[in-house]
């Protein structure tokens, strides 16, 4: 009986020890490392510019090869200005409300630009490598008037955005 109890006792503690890990290998551990720090600088090296997408905007067609670059965003929809992602200006049937105009200037979208333009300017002092372009990238659908498309690029020329991008949507080779 003892020898019984000692024998299951064994196999146990084998069991046991079997789950063990009794040494790392430290080669894979780098190998692992490694495969992630050079996946991880790849994706952050080839990050592209962040566009909203939305379903009230329909951007024109266009045959450009041109990629699109990180800059200030503004989308006109036929319902709202957005300024990267936040909501600025609620249009009403198209036109920009009046109590919000001081001229041709739309007083929340200066707002908006003001503290995008200071926090690329922030950026633009403490690293060099990323320079404060003055660029505007214009999402707008391709049924906004123009008088619209022109008040909204009069209050960022105000905010030192002088050189504007209009997003489009890129034409099939098929010929859409």
């Amino acid at each position: 009986m003892r020898f019984r109890k000692a024998l299951a006792r064994k196999k146990r503690k084998e069991r046991e020890a079997a789950g063990e890990i009794k040494e790392l290998n430290i080669t894979a551990m780098m190998d692992m490392m490694t495969i992630l720090l050079v996946f991880l600088l790849k994706s952050f090296a080839s990050s592209s510019a962040a566009i909203t997408a939305s379903e009230d905007v329909r951007p024109p067609v266009s045959s450009t090869r041109a990629s699109p670059k990180d800059t200030v965003a503004v989308t006109i929809t036929p319902k709202n200005i957005l300024v990267g992602d936040k909501e600025v200006v609620r249009l009403n049937n198209g036109q920009i409300p009046a109590d919000q105009l001081q001229g041709r200037v739309v007083v929340p979208l200066d707002a908006a630009f003001k503290k995008e333009v200071e926090k690329l300017k922030y950026i633009a002092d403490r690293n060099p490598s990323a320079p404060f372009s003055r660029e505007l990238s214009v999402i707008g659908d391709k049924k906004v008037a123009y008088d619209l498309l022109i008040t909204v690029l009069y209050t960022a020329g105000q905010n030192e955005l002088e050189n504007y991008r209009f997003v489009v949507l890129q034409k099939d080779e098929g010929g859409q």
